[in-house]
């Protein structure tokens, strides 16, 4: 070797290079500081959403004491969620309850449901693969499949969980959630679950659906597009048709959930599909729940009947893993259907009672928001603190309409929300209406309260 070699081989060595002094290395980041110490039963004192809910309970109970007025929050009942409960503040007039037509307390509903209890037990005590199945859970997933006019379904323990546990089990981390800006967390919490990416659209417009995929469908490989039938905090109506027409531009699948559709909308109110008269295969899954108008407790889907024997067999959390539904549950649901199918009038009660007091609330100068006349009715009343007031001063009255603020609405869309049933009678409604413009009046002239009454967001 050379000696101009071997000085060259030297002073890469020695990290020189041209001849000018070596670069000093970066120094290594500090060290992060050690963990705190919680000590026993203090693990998540500091978690945030604890520290969250504990100074919120103590806002709501700093309220309660200065307005000497009741918490409308966890507030106990006896007997049956119907128009009217006895409380410990009395006897009120319901909104806050999505029993639409009356069957969770109907007789036949409550027979169904007594029968099954004494015919199979209060629970399946297993998982359906083994010896939880029973018959009633495939009489009525039979009947799911033909109201969807799809290949199969499959019943739940949970409306959550089944949002939650489907898309979980479906997407991946190569896949994406294309979601409506106002979808349930549910489907949030599915897409965590999954790993998946979650984009979303400006709620119910296809147009924006369409510039989001235009600009990132490429990028990934299953792509699920996510809305709801009818939307649960605003009141209107999913436009399934078309935002499903997009997705299929885009080689998308379609995901639906009719929880507070079904009972609802349509004609015989078999959901949302019904009420735009939509083929069963417009969309991949049909999600819903049996909680809501038809009575009962647990959830659904429904699709193409491959799909359904695979997430009855594979899907943790869904049906793999966990105990099948209460038997009370099923027949329940079965004898809401009954009733729904054999008395139509039940429906024609529940939308005559949303225009009337659609029509009443507006007449007051009401902010109704988003809302397309369906039976729920948010009535906008922004900030925490007034629309806390507002449902107080409601319950004061004799009237319950729950307060929703913010994780549930974007903050100053606060509003009390109003569940109108086939079960109200007409002058329950005119003077809930009535009652409203006060409390909503007195409370917006107040703008130095202090507190947090948010609720957490439903199903």
């Amino acid at each position: 070797m050379s000696g101009d070699a071997r000085e060259i081989a030297r002073r890469l060595l020695d990290g020189v290079g041209g001849g000018g002094p070596a670069a000093a290395a970066p120094p290594p980041p500090p060290a992060p500081p050690p963990p705190p110490r919680r000590g026993p039963g203090r693990q998540f004192a500091d978690h945030p959403e604890v520290v969250t809910a504990t100074a919120r309970r103590a806002a709501v109970r700093s309220m309660a004491e200065l307005t000497e007025m009741g918490n409308p929050l966890f507030l106990p009942r006896t007997g049956p969620n119907g128009p009217v409960i006895e409380t410990a503040a009395g006897t009120l007039t319901n909104f806050s309850s999505y029993n639409y037509l009356g069957l969770a307390h109907d007789p036949r509903v409550v027979r169904a449901a007594r029968d099954a209890v004494e015919r199979y037990g209060a629970s399946a005590s297993a998982s359906r693969i083994i010896s939880g199945e029973i018959d009633l859970y495939q009489r009525l997933e039979q009947r799911l499949a033909r109201l969807y006019d799809v290949g199969g379904a499959m019943i739940t323990t949970s409306g959550y969980l089944t949002n939650a546990g489907v898309i979980g089990f479906l997407l991946g981390e190569r896949d994406v959630a294309v979601c409506d800006a106002l979808v349930h967390a549910s489907v949030v919490s599915g897409t965590r679950w999954a790993g998946a990416r979650r984009i979303t659209f400006r709620h119910n417009d296809p147009g924006s659906l369409r510039s989001v995929l235009r600009m990132s469908r490429a990028r990934f490989d299953r792509a699920l597009v996510v809305i709801e039938g009818h939307y649960s905090m605003d009141g209107d109506i999913g436009r399934v048709g078309e935002i499903a027409a997009v997705a299929r531009e885009y080689d998308c699948a379609v995901m639906v959930d009719e929880a507070h559709s079904l009972g609802v909308l349509g004609a015989r109110g078999h959901g949302v599909r019904e009420h735009f008269g939509l083929p069963g295969d417009a969309v991949d899954i049909w999600m819903g729940t049996l909680s809501k108008a038809l009575g009962s407790t647990g959830g659904f889907v429904a699709g193409d009947a491959d799909l359904i024997d695979a997430l009855r067999e594979m899907a943790p959390g869904v049906a793999q893993l966990t105990g099948g539904p209460a038997p009370a549950a099923a027949a329940a649901a079965l004898a809401a259907l009954d009733v729904l199918d054999a008395e139509p009038e039940r429906l024609q009660r529940l939308w005559d009672n949303t225009r009337l007091f659609t029509v009443a609330v507006r007449a007051r100068g009401l902010d109704l928001g988003m809302s397309e006349g369906t039976p729920i009715c948010p009535v906008l009343v922004p900030g925490d603190a007034q629309v806390g007031f507002a449902s107080a001063l409601l319950l004061q009255g004799g009237i319950y309409a729950g307060p929703v603020a913010a994780p549930a609405v974007a903050a100053g869309e606060e509003r009390l929300r109003f569940f109108l049933t086939s079960e109200h009678t007409e002058d329950q409604l005119t003077t809930a209406a009535d009652r409203v413009a006060d409390a909503v009046a007195t409370a917006t002239t107040l703008s130095d309260l202090a507190g947090d009454w948010t609720t957490p967001r439903e199903t």
